[in-house]
């Protein structure tokens, strides 16, 4: 993986986290209230993750040439690490609540990035041959 590549990797990946944390903001009340009820907040902020987490990787994989498995393991792992870790710096504090409850009301969902990249990654290591 070239420098520029694992730049890529990095910026791309924070946005994987930025673009849904900032769309959340649109589902508050000024006084940090939720607009909407929870499950429609989760599934909506769920859909945007993927979306605009596809998005990215289509963009990522533009500049891989080869090795795609490799790099789809790399990328997926890599912002999995990059959302757990602003996660926990972050929205952990504002949540005010644990690792754990987190993890499994939120943090779990960030295994469909390792998933989607390795896909793409098969998809693309099958499309060469």
């Amino acid at each position: 993986m070239t420098k520029q590549l694992m730049i890529k990797n990095l910026l791309l990946g924070l946005l994987s986290w930025l673009i849904p944390f900032v769309v959340s903001f649109l589902f508050y009340k000024r006084g940090g209230e939720l607009a909407v009820p929870y499950a429609t907040f989760k599934s909506t902020i769920m859909v945007v993750g993927v979306l605009s987490g596809c998005y990215l990787l289509y963009r990522y994989f533009k500049y891989v040439d080869s090795d795609f498995i490799r790099d789809g393991v790399i990328v997926g792992v890599s912002w999995f690490a990059i959302n757990i870790i602003l996660d926990a710096v972050i929205l952990i504090p504002m949540m005010k609540t644990t690792f754990t409850n987190y993890f499994m009301t939120i943090g779990i969902s960030y295994f469909s990035i390792p998933s989607i990249s390795i896909s793409m990654g098969f998809l693309l290591d099958r499309k060469g041959k």
